[in-house]
């Protein structure tokens, strides 16, 4: 006898719902598809902006560690795994942020940047292996992303992590997520179905992308990395950056560009070292000094509290 074919279970996560605004998004016209597809990514920003206090919690809970010299570790899977990646890479060049101090993990290996690795994100002692290899401990501030709340490999993460002591930060985007019950500091980014039914790379991704940068950018902020809204830190490796520093320098010095060039030369390319020589009259040591034992805030080094 032929079964019927089977229901399939109901799935309460919303970021799995069915987006009721758009049931023939297949006929639109291109301008009326890409309005769509734009238009529901305000709901990322929106977001974002309800976990405004979370993230700001975050901040204050994961300071101290860093302050003492511990990494930032990003864990994910799929989109929410190469976002993390992304977070973790640009911190070396935007604000020197030393890379083995970002450490990013993601379900599959680095393989799974560029490819799908199938079955990746459904093992949680992976998970677990990963963090543990990683020499996550009690000074580390351990960043877990996953749309549903529910990714295995994820969740073997943030557990192992807990127990090793190290600060647990989790960023779902469905209330209730199991990855916001095992985190120590949970964040809901709930921004709903999607456009295309299921695809959280749309404004699921979109609201993960920006709830890290802004994270990641609050604590370096607060780490003396930026000096007013100056990016004093930047790495200058290539061109463009070179230009960047001498226009900050500039900037906040009000030196013309031969004497920020010169500056910078003898402080290494260092915006932050070559303003308060600048600022102070200093040689590019001394400044050096003053910045070290103000922990690196420019503020402070210039006795501006």
């Amino acid at each position: 006898m032929t079964m019927p074919p089977s229901s399939p279970l109901p799935d309460t996560r919303r970021t799995e719902g069915v987006h009721p605004d758009h049931p023939d998004l297949d006929r639109l016209d291109p301008l009326a598809l890409v309005q769509a597809l734009a238009d529901d990514q305000r709901a990322a920003v929106e977001a974002v902006r309800a976990a405004a206090p979370a993230l700001a919690g975050v901040v204050e809970a994961a300071l101290p560690r860093l302050e003492r010299g511990g990494r930032l570790v990003y864990v994910g899977a799929g989109t929410s795994g190469r976002l993390g990646v992304l977070d973790a890479t640009e911190l070396t060049p935007t604000f020197s942020w030393p890379p083995e101090r970002a450490v990013p993990l993601i379900a599959g290996g680095e393989r799974a940047i560029r490819q799908a690795v199938e079955g990746a994100e459904d093992d949680a002692e992976a998970g677990r292996a990963d963090v543990c290899g990683a020499g996550v401990g009690p000074g580390d501030v351990l960043i877990a992303v996953a749309a549903s709340g529910t990714t295995p490999y994820v969740l073997g993460a943030v557990r192992a992590a807990r127990s090793l002591g190290a600060l647990t930060v989790g960023l779902a985007n469905n209330p209730g997520a199991p990855l916001l019950a095992a985190a120590d500091c949970p964040v809901l980014l709930d921004t709903g179905p999607e456009v295309i039914s299921g695809s959280t790379r749309l404004k699921a991704g979109t609201a993960q992308k920006i709830a890290l940068n802004t994270l990641s950018s609050a604590l370096m902020v607060r780490l003396g990395k930026v000096y007013g809204n100056l990016m004093v830190d930047v790495r200058a490796s290539n061109a463009k950056l070179e230009a960047r520093a001498v226009r900050l320098t500039c900037h906040a010095t009000g030196a013309a560009e031969a004497e920020a060039r010169a500056a910078l030369e003898q402080a290494g390319g260092s915006v932050k070292t070559a303003l308060v020589m600048l600022r102070l009259g200093l040689g590019a040591a001394e400044a050096g000094a003053r910045l070290a034992a103000a922990g690196g805030h420019a503020r402070a080094a210039l006795g501006e509290g």
